[in-house]
């Protein structure tokens, strides 16, 4: 059974594939200042490592969203989560309040898909 490595470094894969599934580490924004930009920013990397490891959003199976300040910043994040999923393809999700890695980093997504 192989498992293959993408975007690796000595801490972490950006993502991991097993089999049929695409395991991704939780994706974080970089310069964005608000939650809407940063949640643009984060699907814009999970759309390319999903791409890179053969799958893609209308495959997700699950959904990890951590959110800094889950009152503010649940509704505008949802309205992106909202326009960039595909009509009828939510995967189940869990989104919590966190206290994140950076003080910016106001947004993490992590998720495990299947290939196409």
């Amino acid at each position: 059974m192989t498992i293959n490595r993408i975007s690796s470094n000595e801490r972490l894969s950006g993502a991991v594939t097993f089999k049929d599934l695409v395991f991704l580490s939780g994706q974080v924004p970089g310069e964005g200042q608000d939650v809407i930009t940063q949640t643009r920013e984060v699907l814009a990397k999970i759309d390319a490592l999903l791409a890179e490891a053969g799958s893609d959003k209308d495959h997700l199976l699950n959904a990890t969203i951590y959110l800094k300040d889950i009152g503010s910043g649940f509704a505008p994040m949802n309205e992106v989560w909202s326009a960039w999923l595909s009509p009828g393809m939510a995967p189940a999700r869990t989104a919590l309040q966190a206290e994140l890695a950076r003080p910016t980093v106001l947004v993490e997504i992590s998720v495990i898909a299947v290939r196409k």
